[in-house]
């Protein structure tokens, strides 16, 4: 994108747009950083309320606690250091200060860090630096590590240590897009010499794409599944034409870069994407790549819904979207075909469509540069998505041969873990917090050390719920926070729960057991409040469908008359 094209942009209506307030500090010049942020951020719909600190203020407003910027008060914290400024500092060290640069220099990363994450409730990206190799040693600088190259690529490295070990801190991979963009592209020597501009007009729209695609994982909007088409996508030729034995896949010639996708598609699963297939196929031969080619990377089990017929792509992705119980704006569609692709555009325009390259050699390059998976969180229970959903699809199938839904219920054995927040289970806490949208009642978001907080706390009550039948265990599937308010009432501050078992009755099992537990502990009242969003309306009633009463401002349930939901699950 044009810098120039985009920051019209910056003349638009933003008032109607969502907004999210970030600070931006650096230790050179960053107007046009923010200029393209801001622009960049009404592509998205957000209206990024931007506080730019004044030119190279970065310690001076984060250690005064009265400063304009702990004023502002925002949800993330921008932190820009130049490499050419360090490149500065570093020449004019002595050779022992230049063998321990990286390290003093993280320390100082480390304070400015925790500074912030001690006084504010908020996220801070850094952003890492971008290797400048002085050509002092030439290619011996990789040898000797006194030199600006090691000790530059050592800070990097330190920094993604310290960002393991830090909830609130993640990093803007600007050294990754300055490689893949290359230097030439990325600086302009004017206009560093003459403004203090470190990036060139071309990179700075690349810089903010990065940053806003950092902010909206956070927020928790994020893609989850990769829906695959399969002829000349995932393979090369026609499998009902060429037959299983003659389809261009392997080691040699343009099958090396379907098996390459295939690999990165495997990776993607294996990190949490859900896979799905979308082919105009005869299911049976559209199967036998998977079952029968020695050079498959994808197998049969890597895909969580499997869809080949001769119907409409867009309707066989409604029918995806169906089982999976996810939004539309959460999935990718992957298909050769222009006018495969115009299809899903126009039927589901939420849904994510690229314009995939004619050369299949260019398909993973391309994507690459897409950054179609940004991830702000990661545990091992990602790693058993596609294995839940496969169940998920049984279970649908199960449920289709019972007359009702109460018999189906009762023949799938479901029981539910009930225990409140703790070292294992918080990771998961926060990541659900981070992607749970649609049943979300106040769509409160919670970091790692938040959740650990509210853990320990005397005001706080926490309840997490597993969910496992017949078909196998879902894992940690619903979140509830109880506030006390005062000695007779409990304030839900939050419930959220994972979409994957809606309609089994899981609502009506967290209500009787956080009822119950009141009812033990001397309250009378259950208070809860839904707060809109554009994700999660499908909750809009839950308080009236369970039995609370509309003050107005919120619902209130009260508990001397309460009798137990019906509900199938039991306690394990």
């Amino acid at each position: 994108m044009d810098y120039n094209i985009l920051v019209k942009n910056l003349k638009k209506d933003f008032s109607q747009l969502k907004v999210v307030k970030i600070a931006i500090l650096g230790d050179s010049a960053t107007q046009m950083i923010t200029n393209a942020l801001k622009a960049f951020g009404f592509e998205k719909e957000i209206n990024f309320e931007i506080f730019e600190a004044d030119y190279n203020q970065i310690e001076r407003q984060i250690y005064d606690s009265e400063s304009d910027f702990f004023q502002f008060n925002p949800e993330f914290v921008i932190i820009y250091y130049s490499s050419n400024k360090l490149l500065k500092k570093f020449y004019t060290s002595s050779k022992e200060e230049k063998s321990d640069f990286a390290s003093r220099k993280l320390n100082e990363i480390s304070n400015i860090y925790q500074t912030i994450n001690s006084n504010l409730k908020c996220k801070t990206i850094f952003f890492n630096f971008i290797e400048i190799n002085d050509k002092v040693f030439g290619n011996f600088a990789n040898k000797i590590n006194h030199s600006f190259l090691y000790q530059i690529r050592k800070l990097n490295f330190e920094l993604m240590n310290l960002s393991q070990l830090s909830a609130n801190l993640f990093i803007n991979d600007i050294s990754s897009l300055h490689s893949s963009a290359g230097s030439v592209f990325c600086f302009d020597p004017k206009m560093y010499v003459n403004a203090d501009i470190h990036f060139s007009l071309d990179f700075l729209p690349l810089i903010a794409k990065n940053i806003t695609e950092i902010i909206l994982s956070i927020k928790g909007s994020f893609k989850k599944c990769l829906i695959l088409d399969l002829d000349n996508t995932l393979w090369g030729g026609i499998i009902g034409d060429d037959g299983v034995e003659n389809i261009q896949i392997g080691d040699l010639g343009i099958g090396k870069a379907y098996t390459e996708l295939q690999m990165f598609c495997k990776q993607l699963q294996q990190r949490g994407i859900i896979l799905a297939v979308c082919s105009k196929n005869d299911e049976i031969k559209a199967k036998e790549p998977f079952e029968k080619h020695p050079d498959m990377v994808l197998k049969l089990g890597d895909i969580a819904v499997f869809v080949a017929n001769w119907q409409n792509k867009a309707d066989n992705i409604r029918y995806i979207q169906k089982v999976l119980n996810i939004g539309f704006d959460s999935m990718i569609f992957l298909d050769d075909n222009p006018f495969e692709r115009s299809i899903v555009k126009t039927n589901i325009p939420e849904v994510t469509v690229p314009d995939m390259p004619e050369d299949p050699a260019e398909y993973l390059p391309f994507l690459r540069t897409l950054n179609l998976f940004e991830a702000a969180s990661y545990t091992e229970e990602d790693e058993q998505r596609t294995q839940q959903y496969k169940e998920n699809t049984k279970r649908i199938e199960l449920q289709n041969q019972f007359a009702n839904e109460d018999d189906f219920l009762k023949n799938i054995g479901m029981v539910s873990t009930v225990k409140s927040f703790d070292k294992f289970t918080i990771p998961r806490i926060a990541q659900l917090s981070q992607r749970s949208n649609q049943f979300n009642l106040r769509t409160i978001r919670y970091s790692e050390a938040e959740i650990q907080q509210i853990a320990v706390s005397k005001d706080y009550y926490t309840f997490t719920f597993t969910l496992e039948d017949k078909f196998g265990d879902n894992g940690l599937i619903s979140v509830v926070i109880l506030q006390k308010e005062n000695a007779q009432t409990l304030f839900i501050e939050t419930w959220f729960m994972s979409c994957r078992v809606l309609k089994r009755g899981m609502e009506n099992f967290v209500l009787n057991t956080i009822a119950e537990f009141a009812k033990k502990n001397g309250f009378i009242n259950l208070k809860g409040e839904y707060l809109p969003t554009a994700k999660n309306e499908m909750v809009k009633d839950h308080y009236l469908n369970l039995g609370f009463i509309n003050k107005t401002s919120h619902w209130e349930l009260n508990l001397d008359d309460y009798k137990k939901k019906i509900n199938y699950i039991f306690t394990k």
